[in-house]
């Protein structure tokens, strides 16, 4: 099948593009609003944006009726955001928090999730997740969309601090296999990292040493 989706309906029941871009990682992100009302809340539109500084990115889609979502106000309101990882072990507490709920409900409450104080920022963390970003807020981008729903706020933040615990790390790296990252797979589906491998482009010595160590 193909259709073309600016000129036509998806031919299936469900809509597909979604699916099509997976696993998508997912950003759990938290905040706090000028009440200092804290806010946890996942998005599966992010991505790391660049590596020297850090960045990141995600994706806030506005409500029906062209609401912004908290998580994007309040990063702006307060200049910092916290980008958690999201691991199967938190997955009921991820999905919990993904509630719409009034903006004077704390999602970690809700979510029964602990907290802990970012260093850098008035922030909560979440205590559990095995990594946490706290990021900077750096800018916004409303794109606008065929409707409200499809209207989306694009926040830019740099990594200011990174914390993992040690327990995670492993000869030197993240140990992946052990962290158990959860993903989104379209739908109302998720995935979980089952298998994986290590590959190297062919390249020069000091090119792969960029790729593994970053700016470092």
């Amino acid at each position: 099948m193909k259709y073309d989706p600016s000129k036509e309906k998806c031919p299936l029941p469900y809509s597909i593009f979604r699916a099509c871009i997976t696993p998508r990682p997912i950003a759990w992100i938290s905040t706090t609003d000028e009440n200092g009302i804290d806010n946890l809340a996942p998005f599966s539109q992010c991505q790391i944006v660049t590596i020297d500084p850090p960045m990141v990115m995600f994706c806030a889609n506005h409500y029906p009726d062209d609401t912004r979502k908290d998580s994007a106000r309040n990063a702006e309101s307060t200049g910092w955001f916290v980008w958690n990882m999201a691991t199967e072990d938190l997955k009921e507490a991820v999905n919990k928090s993904a509630m719409i709920v009034p903006s004077q409900v704390d999602e970690f409450e809700l979510a029964n999730v602990a907290k802990i104080k970012a260093d850098l920022s008035q922030i909560p963390m979440v205590a559990d997740s095995p990594c946490q970003l706290e990021c900077k807020y750096i800018s916004t981008q409303t794109i606008k969309g065929n409707s409200n729903l499809g209207t989306v706020d694009l926040i830019l933040g740099e990594v200011i601090r990174i914390h993992v615990k040690d327990e995670y790390i492993k000869d030197g790296m993240m140990d992946v296999s052990k962290t158990q990252v959860l993903a989104r797979m379209g739908y109302i589906d998720y995935a979980t990292i089952g298998n994986s491998f290590s590959m190297q482009v062919p390249m020069a010595p000091e090119l792969l040493n960029i790729i593994m160590c970053g700016s470092d």
